[in-house]
């Protein structure tokens, strides 16, 4: 199982977020995440709150080896045609250790909706998001495959994780990503596991996928086991400002 971080971004800066980056590539943690979120207040914590792609980037020149990604892009919120080629260039940038997770964005029923109202940005149904979700997916990777021609083709794609903590989010993943996030802590996760692996295997492509899962701490050695046991490859841990980190797995 790997072992990696996802550094809150509220009330943090550029700095704090990268020299916690480099202290947790040299303490042997395998990848850095951060959330995609625009501003702090209420619910979301204090402001001020760094964007993700921005800190990503930086990121890739800071650090040297460890996989970077958001944890998760919300799609509504930068164009599908865009972000491919964002995409694209960070994987360049970074010699490869993206991993673009995407997700639909927060619901009407979460304070996160607030902020992509405040941008102009309307917030569907759940079934209008999802489809967002899918719909993104597929132009992402049809600009990467060169159509049309002219578009910048990351070498390697990097892998699409889609976030998610519920089945249908487990199916969209399976589908159509490869990889799927959800919480540790989730009552479902050993039928949500299983359900975006078979969607996967359906879905007839041959591409390794990559269950992995965020929570507020590395948890006991016997249930890092129990996640492995599960088919979880990747444990993320949440880590607060000011960035106190451990060894990977303590």
């Amino acid at each position: 199982m790997r072992f990696d971080l996802v550094l809150s971004t509220f009330g943090a800066t550029w700095r704090d977020l990268r020299d916690a980056a480099r202290r947790a590539e040299d303490a042997g943690y395998d990848g850095i995440w951060l959330w995609d979120h625009l501003r702090g207040g209420g619910a979301a914590g204090p402001a001020p709150v760094p964007e993700c792609w921005t800190v990503l980037s930086a990121l890739a020149e800071a650090t040297k080896r460890v996989m970077l990604g958001p944890l998760v892009l919300n799609v509504a919120n930068r164009h599908p045609g865009v972000l491919a080629n964002m995409a694209a260039t960070l994987q360049e940038v970074s010699g490869g250790r993206l991993l673009l997770g995407l997700g639909a964005g927060g619901s009407r029923a979460t304070p996160y909706a607030d902020e992509q109202l405040a941008i102009g940005q309307p917030v569907g149904s759940d079934t209008e998001r999802r489809q967002r979700v899918i719909d993104a997916i597929a132009q992402i990777r049809r600009l990467w495959s060169g159509d049309p021609p002219g578009f910048l083709r990351p070498a390697p794609p990097p892998p699409i994780i889609v976030g998610g903590f519920g089945p249908r989010m487990a199916e969209v993943a399976g589908r159509h990503g490869d990889g799927f996030n959800t919480a540790g802590g989730n009552p479902q996760l050993p039928e949500l596991v299983t359900l975006a692996r078979q969607a996967h295997a359906a879905s007839g492509r041959a591409t390794p996928f990559q269950v992995s899962v965020f929570g507020g701490a590395p948890g006991t050695e016997a249930g890092r086991k129990r996640l492995a046991g599960l088919g979880v490859d990747r444990l993320i841990v949440l880590v607060q400002t000011p960035f106190a980190l451990t060894r990977p797995g303590a």
